[in-house]
């Protein structure tokens, strides 16, 4: 029996367990009432839920600021700035689903870096923070996968081609295997968030800091969490690749990332996570949607196309990775994402045929919808490389 399965079975005898445990301390205290008591009892129902509760619901009592939606256009056309400007609690492998993280805001780095996340009184008020949520777009570069979300074009490949490789399984396969099959790591390592739900930005903290309980190394960890309590090996790289020096970032996590390959074979997917930086002058925007009771930031997956000049000939088979894990998350979780860009960048994604770089928020979302969001994206994508489209 693999690692996995036995943790599956483990988890469902634990999810039993808490079902069960209202309705046998009630009949024991009173009866045959109290057992009927329980049965009826919304609280003892949504049991199984609360173990999965990750993140704090401090955030979302503020819920009286800007609802603007910006223009669609204004957002995902080539003006808008894609990544610029830095824990997790041991899981409980047996909870089923979903491990148990601690809010970001409690989290405390043994060593925080050069560049530590600002302390409650050294925020300063900026520009205003724009909480948005997107929808469906529409236009001429836009169009809809069959299993929902959609395409954001920005390629000479007609749209009626990639809607045909939209329906492609993933060009690789996953085993029951001990060794790890998945990478995480960060080009940009030092992105970083907001605290919390508020009015204004900070206009002296340029959104970066080498403290990796606050920065994308943290939205790493709620991923990776999800992958192993399913059973499935992870390496995550937590060396930052973008401090001091921003530039060269991409040949840096591109040296950190040869050797793990050459190393691992057996991965098979490759993910890059990034912040975005969604903005005006005056504004940063916080693109977010509500899953169940909490907050969570919007996210979008990059998949690069090669024009003949980056060095990607099978940059096709991402795109039908992409497409899936885009289906995934939003049959999981209508409204999760934005559209895949679909667009003549590299990024490292020549490496496997899994390569994709996601944008999970932008630097005006909070700490706590992106770790959320970790944990969302880390379960649909187990539901994916757990299911017959990856093991055929």
């Amino acid at each position: 029996m693999t690692s996995r399965k036995r943790r599956r079975i483990k988890g469902m005898i634990r999810a039993c367990t808490l079902l069960m445990l209202p309705i046998i301390t009630a009949y024991s205290m009173k009866g045959a009432a109290g057992l009927k008591k329980a049965l009826n009892s919304k609280n003892s129902m949504k049991l199984g839920r609360a173990v999965s509760a990750a993140v704090s619901n401090g955030d979302s009592t503020a819920d009286s600021y800007s609802m603007r939606l910006p223009e669609p256009e204004d957002i995902l056309n080539s003006s808008a700035i894609l990544s610029e400007g830095y824990g997790y609690l041991e899981e409980t492998a047996d909870v089923p689903a979903g491990v148990i993280l601690q809010d970001p805001l409690d989290m405390i780095s043994d060593s925080p870096g050069e560049k530590p996340y600002p302390a409650e009184n050294e925020w300063t008020a900026g520009g205003s923070i724009v909480r948005t949520t997107y929808g469906p777009y529409s236009g001429t570069s836009f169009f809809d996968l069959e299993g929902g979300g959609q395409v954001n074009n920005k390629t000479s490949v007609p749209n009626e081609k990639l809607m045909d490789e939209s329906r492609c399984l993933p060009n690789f396969t996953l085993t029951d295997t001990s060794e790890p099959q998945v990478l995480i790591y960060h080009t940009h390592t030092t992105e970083s968030f907001e605290p919390y739900v508020r009015e204004n930005y900070d206009a002296a903290f340029n959104y970066r800091t080498t403290d990796e309980t606050k920065n994308v190394v943290m939205v790493g960890d709620a991923i990776q969490a999800e992958l192993e309590a399913a059973g499935i090996g992870v390496i995550h790289i937590r060396t930052i690749h973008d401090y001091p020096s921003y530039n060269g970032s991409y040949g840096r996590s591109r040296e950190s990332i040869l050797p793990v390959l050459e190393q691992y074979p057996s991965i098979k997917v490759a993910l890059d996570i990034h912040r975005d930086a969604i903005a005006t002058e005056t504004e940063a925007y916080q693109p977010f949607i509500e899953i169940d009771g909490k907050e969570a930031a919007q996210v979008m997956i990059i998949s690069g196309c090669d024009d003949g000049t980056l060095g990607m000939p099978n940059y096709m088979k991402n795109f039908h990775f992409a497409c899936c894990l885009q289906q995934q998350l939003e049959t999981d979780h209508p409204g999760f994402t934005r559209p895949i860009l679909f667009d003549y960048r590299h990024y490292n994604q020549d490496l496997t045929t899994g390569s994709l770089l996601i944008e999970v928020g932008s630097h005006g979302n909070t700490l706590g919808q992106v770790q959320y969001s970790g944990q969302l994206l880390g379960r649909s994508l187990t539901a994916l490389l757990l299911s017959d489209k990856v093991r055929r």
